[in-house]
């Protein structure tokens, strides 16, 4: 079939097409620089530590992938009392995160009026204090 396209040509060029519909980063929502960062886990809580101490031992390595290759085989050897701390520390990390993010939750549903304000959170926070202490000074002046 000479110039004419068959079915199994039709199919190539659509699932061609349907990968060109992808997201580009410019159609990507763009991120809230408020949203609190998600915590980490009990394997990154144990690398910050690992990561001083490995570069206290090994000054001379520049190498990332060294860094995280080590940190790894030491995380695998460790028994589960050894990670226990770590665990514990990326639970109360992620409590606190829970929190912060109720919070933002909540400033989103509620503050969406208050999104276009100049006023930083502290500013805010002194008018609510203040208006808590008119009240005490009204009760003063009578």
């Amino acid at each position: 079939m000479k110039g004419g396209k068959s079915k199994a040509d039709s199919r190539n060029s659509e699932s061609k097409l349907a990968v060109k519909k992808r997201k580009t980063k410019k159609e990507k929502k763009a991120k809230d620089p408020n949203k609190p960062k998600r915590p980490p886990s009990a394997f990154f809580v144990f690398m910050e530590e690992f990561r001083k101490e490995y570069k206290e031992k090994h000054p001379e390595n520049k190498s990332v992938a060294a860094v995280g290759k080590a940190g790894g085989g030491e995380w695998k050897s460790l028994s589960e009392e050894e990670k226990a701390p770590y665990v514990a520390k990326a639970e109360k990390r992620k409590r606190e995160y829970d929190i912060q993010m109720k919070a933002y939750n909540k400033k989103l549903e509620g503050g969406k009026d208050e999104e276009g304000s100049d006023k930083s959170k502290s500013e805010v926070n002194d008018e609510e204090e203040e208006e808590g202490s008119e009240e005490d000074d009204d009760d003063d002046e009578e």
